[in-house]
């Protein structure tokens, strides 16, 4: 059956999530029968159309889709929480339980990709498949000018892409002048110490694919690790394509999706 277009809110852990659903599916999200749902997990600072806007078309058109604002981001109002993974992680895993949906698979970047690894190894039984989008593990699989905050390194967003976030907040906030403060705590959530270990990873039992750009956060050499530790992983790395653009890389991207997720 066709799952028009939609939209709506959750109460998860003291969040209202907003959450969309799209795309199509077969028979009951419940129904053992039907393909999985996928859930789009989006980056730091940015909504659902920042990060899957390019990938959203073609991934809903025959299957059903979950995607939600994580605390803070879009439409979904922050709180007096911190911005923890393990927080955040529960608060879809919440949202899951809400919606009847017992396991699905799950497309995670940046941000997203560390709520959906966390997901992975503290709930392994709710997840099918597993794609992580620009994601490392401990703090040291990313490149020394982003944690040195150095703007002038193309890895990092541009100008443009910030007033980019900046609009989309603008446009979608329940507080729209928070957006400063907002980026402040985002950078204290950027610069905490990850939850996970090497065995950590060794218990993740979902397929999962790795996915960054050769000019990414990531370091290639912690992608190749983390591909090492996970048990079922595979890892692409796309040619001439940075942080920001690598969820934009349908022409690539896609049908390594397609034949991954299928």
């Amino acid at each position: 059956m066709t799952m028009p277009t939609g939209s709506a809110y959750a109460e998860v852990n003291g969040v209202r999530m907003y959450y969309e659903v799209h795309g199509t599916a077969r028979g009951s999200v419940t129904d053992t029968s039907a393909r999985r749902p996928l859930v789009l997990l989006h980056g730091g600072a940015t909504t659902i159309g920042m990060s899957f806007g390019a990938v959203l078309p073609a991934l809903a058109a025959d299957r059903h889709i979950v995607a939600p604002e994580l605390q803070g981001h879009g439409h979904t109002a922050d709180t007096d929480r911190a911005l923890t993974v393990p927080d955040l992680a529960s608060d879809v895993v919440a949202l899951l339980d809400a919606l009847g949906i017992e396991q699905a698979d799950f497309l995670g970047f940046s941000l997203g990709g560390l709520v959906a690894l966390e997901i992975g190894i503290r709930h392994p039984r709710r997840v099918g498949r597993l794609v992580l989008a620009a994601t490392q593990y401990h703090q040291d699989g990313v490149h020394d000018e982003v944690h040195a905050g150095d703007f002038d390194s193309p890895r990092l967003p541009s100008r443009a892409d910030f007033q980019e976030m900046a609009e989309a907040y603008a446009a979608s906030a329940p507080h729209p002048g928070h957006f400063q403060d907002f980026l402040g705590k985002i950078s204290v959530a950027a610069n905490a110490p990850l939850p996970w270990s090497a065995d950590d990873l060794r218990t993740v039992q979902a397929p999962t694919l790795l996915v960054i750009g050769d000019h990414d956060f990531v370091r290639v050499e912690h992608a190749a690790e983390m591909q090492r530790l996970i048990p079922r992983a595979r890892l692409a790395v796309l040619p001439a394509t940075t942080h920001m653009a690598l969820m934009r890389r349908t022409s690539v991207l896609l049908p390594l999706l397609d034949e991954f997720l299928d």
